[in-house]
């Protein structure tokens, strides 16, 4: 999973790495390898144990992308299932990748109301009629809860994104999508998301919909970034 946070005032953005401890399957030391160290292992940044997960912290330049990904005991690797994106690499597996924005978006400032001013009384008796009092509109239906789509392996937060702007907001609503409305979704909104394959998302989905999570839990363990290994 990553977590950004740009600096302000220096083109520079704070990213927390973070792999559940749970991928790591006891091993005796994790690494952060990727573009931002040469792939080395000597160079790789440590990951240190925080509650369930192990984390790293690097501050890295913005307005370009990373590749990265996990290393166990120096041999075994592991792709962050939460990336922005993924790219294959020589090795016949795919890398992880690290987006960040040159300028994100800006955060929208609450605005606040001035109160009317109080009409001047008059001492003026007016002969008119009082108005009619408007009919109380009818209360708008309440929008339907959404689910948390990142719970889909496979799926991150650019994703989840994209979808829930088509509407599809629920893991009933991404089970029931056909997968050639997906593609057309990840095609159209560039290449960074033509390359992921939503062919085990909605059967993902339907279990996550019923709550059948230890079976969904049990197929997510035969993926690897939401396809088959």
């Amino acid at each position: 999973m990553l977590k950004k946070q740009y600096l302000k005032g220096k083109p520079v953005c704070k990213v927390t790495f973070t792999l559940p401890k749970e991928a790591a399957e006891g091993s005796q030391e994790v690494k952060l390898l990727g573009d931002f160290n040469d792939w080395s292992w000597e160079n790789g940044a440590p990951m240190k144990v925080v509650k369930k997960d192990y984390q790293a912290v690097l501050e890295l330049e913005t307005g370009r992308s990373y590749q990265f990904r996990y290393m166990m005991d120096g041999g075994r690797w592991e792709n962050d299932h939460q990336a922005d994106a993924y790219v294959p690499n020589e090795f016949g597996g795919d890398n992880s990748v690290l987006i960040l924005d040159a300028t994100p978006a800006p955060e929208k400032k609450a605005t606040t109301t001035k109160k009317a001013a109080a009409p001047v009384k008059t001492a003026a008796k007016s002969s008119a009629k009082k108005p009619a009092a408007p009919k109380k509109a009818a209360a708008p239906k309440a929008a339907p809860a959404s689910d948390d789509l990142k719970k889909i392996e496979g799926i991150g937060p650019k994703i989840e994104t994209l979808f829930n702007q088509a509407g599809i907001t629920t893991f009933d609503g991404l089970a029931n999508a056909k997968k050639k409305t997906l593609t057309d979704l990840l095609a159209a909104a560039g290449p960074r998301f033509k390359m992921h394959d939503p062919t085990t998302w909605t059967q993902q989905a339907k279990l996550a919909a019923k709550g059948e999570w230890d079976k969904l839990a049990k197929l997510q363990d035969e993926l690897k970034g939401g396809k088959k290994k």
